[in-house]
């Protein structure tokens, strides 16, 4: 990937982060889980998945399933940014006229199923990733997952069928931003050794920097990571990246922004990205 196309993507994230701090000020948003994984979302939308716009059902499409939907003013930021949604209709959050809230909504054109419950994603995914293969079919299916989302079984439970099933299409990205709602993960339930664990339950693994979007590329390039196998790559991550003010802070879980708080934080971002340019990033 050439310096040119990371300056994009950067451009890209700062401002899909933009729309994220101005709908969390229409009624709040999880901003910190939507902050951290922004640049995947710019990646995967801009250069890994093929969906074309005009036929979102289009049977040959990739899929991507946003499993920590709480995340979702991200993926509403980048449609975006790609031209799948006016950023107008940001206003219509918790509005009864439209179906943008705090969860995705399948009603919302470029979302593939409903989530906000978590846990249930990726056996959806599952399910999706064994027909393509069966059918003998080239889709990817790609999934993301937050770290704390690991805690519930049915995510160990799709591994198991993915590996019984030889799912080389099934990509799951982990979000590891370390932090569950309010609290560090390994306070709760510890993950670690995370990779080890995906490893035994069949999966083939690669830890990245989820904010490099070199690394984000060298990982999706090389997808499958071997055959027969599901990817899975842990994206290490910062919560509330790029406003310094609430990174990695557990009580930055849910925001309300008041219109001070909004234009502190836009001032915080772009001060990041200024200053990240500065040092060639």
């Amino acid at each position: 990937m050439n310096s040119e196309k990371i300056i994009e993507l950067h451009e890209s994230a700062k401002r899909v982060r933009e729309h994220i701090i101005k709908f969390s000020s229409k009624g709040g948003a999880f901003i910190g889980s939507a902050m951290s994984c922004a640049d995947i979302l710019v990646y995967l939308y801009k250069c890994f998945l093929k969906i074309d716009s005009r036929n979102f059902k289009d049977p040959d499409r990739d899929y991507f399933f946003l499993s920590k939907g709480h995340a979702v003013p991200a993926q509403y930021g980048v449609f975006i940014e790609i031209g799948w949604m006016n950023i107008d209709r940001l206003e219509n959050h918790l509005k009864t006229n439209d179906n943008i809230y705090w969860h995705p909504n399948a009603s919302v054109s470029g979302i593939e199923f409903h989530s906000g419950s978590l846990g249930h994603l990726l056996s959806i995914a599952v399910g999706i990733a064994i027909d393509c293969k069966q059918k003998n079919k080239r889709n990817k299916i790609v999934v993301m997952l937050g770290d704390g989302e690991l805690n519930e079984g049915t995510i160990w439970e799709s591994l198991l069928i993915a590996q019984a099933t030889k799912l080389d299409n099934l990509i799951v990205i982990i979000d590891r931003n370390q932090i569950q709602a309010n609290e560090k993960t390994e306070n709760l339930i510890p993950l670690e050794p995370l990779s080890l664990k995906f490893e035994s339950f069949g999966c083939s693994v690669k830890i990245i920097d989820g904010h490099n979007f070199m690394d984000i590329d060298e990982a999706l390039t090389n997808v499958p990571f071997d055959k027969n196998r599901p990817s899975v790559i842990i994206a290490d991550t910062v919560r509330g990246k790029g406003i310094i003010s609430i990174e990695s802070k557990i009580n930055k879980w849910f925001v309300d922004n008041n219109d001070y708080e909004t234009i502190q934080y836009l001032n915080e971002l772009h001060l990041a990205r200024e200053l990240e340019t500065e040092v060639g990033i």
